[in-house]
């Protein structure tokens, strides 16, 4: 069966939920609000099987937008380029954006969605489209996720007040977090296809005390150190040795602060036989010599 435009509907659906945070509240308790006025929600909701649901919006929306399928069918365009959606898709619209999106007429889709404004939510719109290079995305379903959702729903339903939308707005970030940086909030699987980036965490925390190589880390993962120093460096924005040393730092921050240990003990510890070395080392990375960080932080206690 056709459905012509005006077949479709913007809401009106069984079981959909929805909030939209009245423009005085926002000014009141978010927008003045320095805590939260960085990323905060105006619009939330649910729509269970949205028959016929469409909505197109030529000079976009003030705040920006995010819907997450979890079931059924879609499609979303932005500025002229559409995006077809499924179960785990998920698509980041920026504010002022045109666009229009529409559920298939014979498979409704499901969707969780909100609108968010501030700084920082336009900074998330960013990074999420430079990390994929496209508004669309795609998460394995996860109940931590839909869970964390709920709860923030479920706080804004019991009222307005400025504890509630502290709250609420302090854990959003975290939600959206889940999408742009989905790899850290799923589950890691227990097995041999674990990621290797993951894994090489694992193995230089197993070895701060050792000068561990490129080759020897990426020997660990059971890939090419040119494949590991690239993969690597996108993920983290360092080399891994680089990485490899700001942990051993961090191993010997602790060893300063909470052990009376001296100074060229704690470079054994961490699998540097120069402590002239590692002091430079600890300088460059902390700003302050291993002597002056010890006595900064006994002099804070």
């Amino acid at each position: 069966m056709k459905y012509s435009k005006e077949n479709f509907k913007r809401d009106g659906f069984e079981g959909q939920r929805a909030i939209v945070v009245p423009k005085s509240i926002l000014q009141k308790f978010c927008i003045s609000n320095k805590l939260i006025n960085k990323c905060y929600i105006t619009d939330i909701g649910y729509y269970p099987k949205a028959r016929l649901h469409f909505r197109e919006r030529p000079h976009g929306a003030e705040q920006n937008i995010l819907i997450y399928c979890v079931d059924g069918k879609g499609t979303i365009k932005v500025k002229n380029i559409t995006y077809n959606m499924g179960s785990g898709d998920f698509v980041f619209i920026p504010k002022g954006q045109s666009h229009s999106y529409k559920t298939d007429p014979d498979n409704p889709w499901t969707i969780y969605w909100c609108h968010f404004k501030g700084e920082q939510a336009d900074e998330i719109i960013e990074i999420s489209f430079q990390k994929k290079g496209s508004p669309k995305g795609y998460v394995t379903f996860l109940d931590t996720r839909i869970n964390l959702f709920d709860s923030i729903y479920q706080t804004l339903e019991s009222g307005y007040g400025f504890d509630n939308l502290s709250y609420v707005n302090l854990r959003f970030p975290q939600f959206l977090s889940s999408f742009l940086f989905s790899d850290k909030f799923e589950e890691s699987p227990k097995n041999s296809s674990e990621d290797i980036i993951e894994l090489s965490f694992r193995y230089m925390q197993d070895n701060l005390d050792k000068p561990l190589t490129l080759a020897m880390i990426a020997q660990s993962v059971n890939t090419s150190a040119s494949h590991f120093l690239s993969v690597f460096k996108k993920r983290t924005g360092f080399p891994p040795i680089e990485y490899f040393n700001h942990l051993k730092i961090q191993k010997a921050c602790q060893f300063l602060q909470f052990t009376p240990l001296r100074i060229k003990e704690i470079a054994f510890k961490i699998g540097l036989d120069d402590q002239y070395y590692f002091s430079r080392l600890f300088t460059k990375v902390m700003g302050m010599s291993p002597t002056e960080y010890r006595e900064q932080r006994s002099a804070a206690k």
